[in-house]
This record gives C-alpha cells, sequence and structure tokens, in this order.
C-alpha cells in the first residue's frame, strides 16, 4: 500500500508541477484536465501526508520509552497515535480503490410509483422531495425533463437530471425498487399499506462525442 501511494503522490506533485507551467496553462482543455486530476487525488495525498506525519511522531514517541519519567506520557500518546494511523489506514485503502470512470458525472433520475396505486404515486412524490432537498443541501441544480403528476400530487412518473460535482457517485446505489409501509392519507380506515416505487439513476452522457471518420469510409453515392 506505501509503495502505491509513493507512487500517487509523485504523481501528484508532477501534476501541480504542470498546472503552473505556462504551456500547459496556454492549453484550456489539457488545464482543465490535469485541474480535475489534482482535485480527485488531493484528499488521498492529504491523508497520506497526515499518516506520515502520525508515523513520525510514533517514532518520537517510542525514544521516550527509555526516560524513566517520561515513559507514561509517551506510552498514551503512543495508544492515542497507534489509534489514528488504524483510522487512516483504513481510509487510504478506500482511497485506493479503483473509482467508477463515470463517479464524476451528472445524474439522470426516473421515478415511477409501482405497486400500491395513489399511495404509491404520493410515495414517489415523497422520494423526488427526498432527492430535490438533498441536491439543493449539496448546492446542486435540478432540472426536470418530463413528468406525470396525479391530482392528488402524486408522482406516477418522473425524469429529472442532478448537475454537480459528483453526483453519479453519491447517488447511484439509490437505484433500484424502494418500499414503504404506512398509514396514507388516502385510508380512511387506518390500514397499513405496503406501496413501492422504483428509481433508475444512470450518469448523464457527455455533450460531446469525438468520432473519427477515415476517408476510405465515405461514399458518396452519385
Amino acid at each position: 500500500m506505501l509503495q502505491k501511494l509513493e507512487e500517487v503522490e509523485f504523481r501528484f506533485v508532477e501534476i501541480e508541477r504542470k498546472l503552473s507551467d505556462p504551456e500547459v496553462i496556454s492549453d484550456q482543455k489539457k488545464y482543465q484536465d490535469l485541474l480535475k486530476q489534482h482535485s480527485d487525488i488531493k484528499p488521498g495525498i492529504d491523508l497520506y501526508r497526515e499518516f506520515k506525519s502520525v508515523t513520525s511522531q510514533i517514532d518520537d514517541a517510542k525514544l521516550l520509552l527509555s526516560d524513566p519519567e517520561m515513559i507514561d506520557m509517551a506510552k498514551e500518546e503512543i495508544e492515542h497515535l497507534d489509534l489514528k494511523k488504524k483510522e487512516l489506514e483504513k481510509e487510504l485503502q478506500i482511497f485506493l480503490i479503483p473509482s467508477d470512470p463515470d463517479d464524476h458525472r451528472n445524474a439522470v433520475i426516473e421515478i415511477r410509483s409501482g405497486t400500491g396505486g395513489e399511495e404509491a404515486a404520493l410515495f414517489a412524490a415523497d422520494l423526488y422531495k427526498m432527492y430535490t432537498r438533498f441536491a439543493d443541501s449539496n448546492r446542486w441544480k435540478v432540472e426536470v425533463l418530463s413528468s406525470n403528476i396525479t391530482e392528488l400530487g402524486g408522482v406516477k412518473e418522473v425524469t429529472f437530471t442532478v448537475q454537480g460535482s459528483n453526483v453519479y457517485s453519491q447517488l447511484k446505489f439509490e437505484s433500484g425498487t424502494h418500499r414503504v409501509q404506512r398509514v396514507p392519507n388516502t385510508e380512511a380506515s387506518g390500514r397499513v399499506h405496503t406501496s413501492a416505487a422504483t428509481v433508475a439513476i444512470l450518469p448523464e452522457a457527455d455533450d460531446n462525442v469525438d468520432i473519427n471518420i477515415e476517408p476510405k469510409d465515405i461514399r458518396v453515392d452519385t
């Protein structure tokens, strides 16, 4: 793990060097690509540098174990630092897990009411409100593409985009069937209903797609 982190840190330092290169700055496409790489790597590098600092502090504290007057304080400090080191190791292991190449994308979300009639539509509306409020709390932009709303304010179907930083990475695991058991407002007798709604979350496609066409692939019929 440490060797891999050293390699990542070396790459991070190299990216920082390139970001200050006037030739790279003049090439905005390359500059923006490096800027994104820098942003993706920095949290892990900050963890790694903290890990190295804690390791160094442990080594310094161990030197005090030979001093009878400092041994108790040193043991307490080492115990505290060891716990911190283990926490950092877990976070660094997660950081090194290869990321989904779509994690940085915006998301397209489709919510459909399932079994449960009008109550399912109201549940789907609750899900829609939940996701839009979560987006607001993260300062993401929500844009409705299509919707089918019932007379009671339920949602038969709604499709919308969520735009922001690493949106897909935070929402992709929400895909699937969601169920709720509750006494709905539509139930006069107070019976508990089970309702369902489906949530589909896809990464938004890039606007620009490069296509290479060879001259030999072009045929003109006369």
